[in-house]
């Protein structure tokens, strides 16, 4: 048995295990951001803005999918809370799909009821 040793230091495995892969696109009225791995206080404001800018087009559905999403921190509630607070009037904002540990989150935060999830 061949067993591969690490070479990344416990530093490299932390940054590289709360990175966020991102996808943005837009299919007629729908627009879907893909969201895949921790959502939290190192990149919440590059989710945020890409939302700010979704927000801006004429896309009936803004449909964001936590799917892949391991973990999110109070900086990403307070970021769900403030677009699904923007998109009220409209009613356009869908949160798709939220992974067991991150509607878990929401549920503890007592938030899950005020946001927009669809299962």
């Amino acid at each position: 048995m061949h067993v591969e040793l690490a070479t990344e230091s416990r530093a490299e495995q932390i940054v590289r295990l709360a990175q966020l892969a991102m996808t943005s696109e837009r299919d007629g009225d729908i627009h879907t951001l893909g969201l895949t791995g921790e959502i939290d206080l190192a990149n919440a404001k590059d989710v945020d803005r890409e939302l700010r800018r979704i927000e801006e087009t004429d896309a009936e559905v803004i449909l964001v999918d936590l799917a892949g999403v391991s973990f999110i921190d109070s900086t990403a509630i307070k970021l769900l809370i403030g677009a699904a607070a923007r998109s009220q009037s409209r009613n356009r904002l869908l949160l798709d799909s939220p992974s067991p540990a991150v509607l878990r989150v929401l549920h503890i935060a007592g938030v899950a009821d005020l946001l927009p999830l669809a299962r």
